[in-house]
């Protein structure tokens, strides 16, 4: 058997075999969990017969794994390495027991979520199977500029994060969402100002976030804590100090651990 070339051409053009692992591993996000052979050469614009030589070999080195049906899923293995990121599994590892004394608190799911690039990427969640949120759901990206959340990571963004983000397409998801840059840019401005921000029904018609940001070590700001209320339950003042509250206390234990401290 001859070894394939890195740079074998298929049907639409050039591209490097870690490109194309990557394009398979791409398709498990967005909520599918199983999927066929056919499904992933689908999704990945990989011909099938391609598709079939690179799924066998991340499934031999257990980055996927196939079911007794068929399907593949993502593998053990791949888990394993994840696990090693200290952005996110380690702030998550600190953040959980305040997140969940949140949620126990107030009985609204509380949420957890790093920025990255123009999105945010949520990393923890905590609700009740009898008061759910559909979103977010953990490990799943979102925009920044609609959610409490993403409001303040995208307020304490680096300069030109923000602008692009101002420049690009802004979603209305329900007539309250702010489309007008020039009204976002002032309202990021207040939310870094008073450490906090509210989103009101912005994402959909029912719930209300308030959302405080979390800093590391170096006191640049690392992540977001969120509670997602209904309109018909917000107690403003009290559910704004205990996220601040929370995210406070994330921060402080960050900084004992030395979570985003430069080394050297």
């Amino acid at each position: 058997m001859t070894q394939e070339s890195p740079k074998e051409p298929i049907g639409d053009g050039s591209r490097s075999l870690i490109d194309r692992a990557f394009a398979i591993l791409g398709t498990f996000q967005g909520g599918r969990v199983r999927q066929s052979l056919s499904d992933i050469s689908r999704r990945s614009e990989l011909p099938i017969a391609t598709c079939h030589r690179i799924v066998g070999r991340l499934t031999e080195w257990g980055a996927l794994e196939r079911d007794t049906d068929g399907n593949y899923n993502i593998g053990l293995r791949l888990w394993e390495v994840a696990s090693l990121a200290p952005r996110s599994v380690g702030l998550q590892r600190l953040a959980r027991p305040y997140m969940q004394d949140l949620y126990e608190t107030t009985g609204y799911a509380s949420h957890l979520a790093i920025r990255e690039g123009l999105e945010l990427v949520s990393i923890e969640r905590f609700q009740s199977p009898r008061r759910q949120v559909r979103r977010p759901q953990v490990g799943k990206r979102y925009p920044l500029h609609a959610t409490a959340i993403g409001l303040v990571l995208l307020a304490n963004a680096p300069d030109e994060v923000r602008t692009q983000v101002l420049a690009g397409e802004l979603e209305a998801f329900t007539p309250r969402t702010f489309t007008d840059p020039l009204v976002l840019d002032r309202l990021l401005d207040d939310i870094r100002h008073t450490g906090y921000a509210v989103s009101d029904r912005q994402v959909d018609d029912v719930h209300v976030g308030v959302a405080a940001p979390v800093r590391g070590a170096d006191k640049t700001v690392v992540a977001a804590v969120s509670l997602a209320l209904t309109e018909q339950d917000v107690d403003g003042k009290n559910m704004i100090h205990l996220v601040r509250l929370t995210a406070a206390s994330i921060s402080r234990a960050l900084d004992s651990a030395g979570f985003g401290r430069a080394e050297g």
